[in-house]
């Protein structure tokens, strides 16, 4: 099941809302996965207020609920296309509600750790599920951090909160860092993984609001992702942060619509 949620919340990702059709439209010129899988889905799309922040993440949390339930009964992935990050915030709240216990996975460039504002935005919705007790930090890897601000390296490290940055991937290599977060992840009684394309060198994937050279290639992405979809507690995955007015060619998007060809 892909759920579409044409969501941003701050002036920075104007242009995010506009990603899910357009990546559904690239994800018509894959014919097959790389495992020779043809994508069959159906798709829904969360009511959103671009005006109204809280009723916004209020609105795609309570239907994020009821779809995730449909998508368990009938053994269905669920993948949320944003918007923007700060929709991470409904939609982890929701699948922990029904997963206790469950663990995150975030491939991100930026730790959004931020000090937290009156309404979770892209910077620091993940402060605040941590914040109000929601998420457990032990179950979380952040995975391919390469800019982190100084208040929210503080908060990392008193919360204890496990980073894997694109330096680390590099010196240590993919393979030994994907086993280990394969080893970690398989203990947990369900995952969650949330792409925000930023973590890809702007060089192949141009079209964001925080571009950060020296990312990971679209391939060592897709290898992470390729493994971890083989878990047998992957369930739920998100992909956001893709501004395709910012595009070249449209190869961000179309990088989306790879990742969503591979993760269903």
């Amino acid at each position: 099941m892909i759920i579409k949620i044409p969501f941003r919340g701050l002036d920075r990702t104007e242009g995010t809302e506009d990603a899910p059709d357009k990546i559904l439209e690239a994800l018509k010129e894959i014919w097959l996965s790389e495992e020779g899988k043809k994508p069959y889905f159906d798709s829904e799309e969360v009511k959103v207020y671009l005006s109204d922040i809280d009723k916004s993440l209020a609105n795609i949390e309570k239907e994020s609920e009821n779809l995730l339930k449909k998508a368990r009964e009938r053994n269905d992935r669920t993948i949320f296309l944003g918007g923007d990050h700060s929709i991470s915030y409904a939609t982890v709240k929701a699948f922990l509600k029904q997963n206790p216990g469950a663990g995150l996975i975030i491939f991100d460039s930026h730790a959004d750790l931020m000090p937290t504002l009156p309404s979770p935005v892209h910077e620091d919705w993940l402060r605040s599920l941590i914040e109000q007790k929601i998420l457990d930090p032990s179950r979380l890897r952040i995975v391919g951090l390469q800019n982190i601000d100084e208040e929210e390296k503080k908060f990392a490290d008193l919360h204890k909160i496990k980073t894997i940055s694109a330096k680390q991937i590099f010196a240590e290599g993919i393979q030994e860092i994907c086993d280990s977060l394969m080893e970690t992840a398989r203990a947990w009684p369900a995952l969650y993984i949330s792409v925000d394309i930023d973590v890809v060198d702007p060089a192949h994937a141009p079209a964001v609001a925080y571009p950060e050279p020296g990312g990971l290639s679209s391939r060592e992405l897709l290898y992470f992702l390729q493994r971890l979809a083989l878990l047998k507690n992957f369930t739920v995955a998100d992909i956001v942060e893709i501004i395709p007015k910012k595009d070249v060619n449209g190869i961000t998007t179309k990088l989306g619509a790879k990742i969503l060809s591979e993760l269903l």
